[in-house]
């Protein structure tokens, strides 16, 4: 229903009706929001005039004008539709537009919809330049934030994760625009300068970095009652105990949180105990052992496609990531 206190008067409401052409705006509006040039377009009229007859419908309540940059977009409001006066000045409105062209209302407003279309399709038709390419080359895409951010809304749990050991903050590329909160950790002062140039960098102002261990008391008070999610990237076959590395992680999570392990299968690469890797990788049994002995639930160990790895000193690896939950009435795992 209109709003009352936008028409005090109900003959205002006829009069602001008496025009035609706001009829044939109203019937448009009624179809798509439409900005003010396309009403024009499809109106026959000049923007100016356009907007002078805006105007008077957006005062009675009978439509509502939304600003996006320099465009400003009208619809009818929602609801107003269920006015008998409305109602009937919008039939008018239909026949009106009718009698203007051979097409129908839905097919004329189709043609304006398609133009939009097609200014987007000349764009992305355009070949990029041979610097574009070489710019863009396989790095991620400039969105990849806003492409995490909306994939976020599907997690059930998000408050706080936990990026142990790191590093420069790569992970945090990913982690940041996810979780409302995240804590960095890593036991190099040197590491951590640079995820914090990486961070500022980015403006990630939910980003915590903590240099310590993952026992340590500064730790433990970051994190209070639990993470929803604690991930090691990398990291595992640099500890000189896997299982109670293992079991560390998993005492940060909260009840139903979810830890999460990614790191080489195993393998025979030697050379890479030039990167101190203490381990060359491990059975996906292994990890499943080490995380039921730190009292977590249903892990499951996924293999990842080498091309996900396209390169890097350790792209010629196999990559593996395991998944464990923190049930609500399970322990803690055993000790360091």
């Amino acid at each position: 229903m209109l709003d009352s206190t936008a028409v005090p008067n109900r003959w205002e409401l006829y009069r602001v009706l008496s025009e035609p052409v706001r009829l044939r705006l109203l019937a448009l509006a009624a179809e798509e929001e439409l900005a003010i040039g396309e009403l024009a377009e499809l109106l026959g009229e000049s923007q100016p005039n356009v907007s002078r007859h805006v105007a008077p419908l957006k005062q009675a309540g009978l439509v509502v004008v939304r600003k996006q940059g320099t465009r400003a977009l009208v619809r009818l409001r929602e609801g107003a539709g269920s006015d008998a006066v409305v109602a009937d000045a919008l039939a008018s409105g239909r026949e009106l537009c009718a009698s203007d062209s051979t097409e129908s209302l839905p097919a004329r407003i189709e043609g304006v919809l398609r133009a939009r279309d097609a200014m987007a399709r000349e764009y992305f038709a355009r070949p990029h330049s041979a610097s574009d390419k070489t710019e863009k080359g396989l790095r991620p895409p400039v969105e990849l934030g806003a492409y995490l951010a909306a994939f976020s809304l599907l997690l059930p749990r998000r408050k706080l994760a936990v990026d142990a050991g790191t590093g420069d903050g790569g992970l945090l590329e990913v982690l940041a625009p996810v979780y409302e909160r995240v804590i960095a950790l890593d036991r190099s002062g040197a590491q951590l300068a640079e995820a914090q140039e990486r961070v500022s960098a980015r403006g990630f102002t939910n980003v915590t970095l903590l240099e310590g261990d993952l026992t340590g008391a500064e730790v433990k008070k970051a994190v209070g009652s639990g993470a929803d999610a604690v991930f090691a990237a990398r990291l595992l076959h640099h500890a000189p105990k896997p299982a109670a590395f293992v079991a560390s992680l998993a005492r940060l999570l909260s009840p139903g949180g979810s830890l999460v392990v990614l790191d080489y299968a195993h393998h025979e690469d030697e050379s890479m105990r030039d990167a101190a890797d203490i381990w060359l990788g491990f059975e996906p049994s292994e990890l499943k052992k080490f995380a039921q002995a730190a009292g977590l639930e249903w892990p499951q160990v996924t293999p990842l496609p080498s091309a996900l790895i396209p390169s890097g000193p350790d792209h010629h690896l196999p990559w593996q990531v395991l998944v464990a939950t923190k049930g609500a009435s399970k322990g803690n795992g055993s000790g360091m």
